[in-house]
């Protein structure tokens, strides 16, 4: 595993950058194909996701000026990519008159191995607004920081922490109206 510091560096460095980006990739592709997974929900279109991500982090490298983290840069890359697919892909959009959708296409998704209540929680969080939404998965999920979220989303901290407070209110409504 190559040191942050130095993968940025490589990352800058016209003869090593190939290479470097090769590691990015290896070093990444689990982490960011979880962020994208909660957001998109199956495993499919999780991978296309995540290719489009890295085409669209290799191709936007002159972009990359080590002002952030590699994995900061790559996560909002990866986090923009999720969104504009379910903008582009409305059939995982949720209605009031959705049954369970979500919920029954994570049952049948031979990726997904989790429980009906997990697989409920993603119904009710596949219902929310995309920023919140974003928010909650990645306190809930990934234990983010509300001072790194608000780097990755160039969103304040006061904002952050009331989507997220927002979000558990709405999906603590979703359980109590399935009781």
């Amino acid at each position: 595993m190559t040191d942050e510091r130095e993968l940025s560096a490589q990352l800058l460095n016209p003869k090593t950058q190939r290479s470097a980006f090769g590691e990015v990739v290896r070093q990444y592709s689990e982490q960011l194909y979880w962020q994208i997974r909660r957001i998109v929900l199956t495993h499919d279109d999780a991978n296309d996701v995540l290719q489009n991500t890295f085409l669209k982090a290799w191709n936007g490298l002159d972009g990359f000026h080590a002002d952030s983290k590699v994995l900061t840069w790559l996560s909002r890359i990866a986090i923009n990519e999720s969104l504009d697919f379910l903008r582009r892909n409305k059939h995982l959009t949720v209605s009031s008159d959705d049954d369970m959708t979500i919920a029954n296409t994570l049952m049948a998704d031979d990726y997904f191995d989790g429980t009906e209540t997990e697989a409920m929680l993603q119904q009710a969080i596949a219902a929310l607004p995309d920023v919140q939404r974003t928010v909650f998965q990645l306190r809930y999920f990934e234990e983010m920081k509300y001072s790194d979220m608000s780097q990755l989303l160039n969103t304040s901290e006061g904002a952050l922490k009331a989507s997220y407070h927002l979000a558990v209110k709405k999906i603590s409504e979703f359980f109590k109206s399935r009781d």
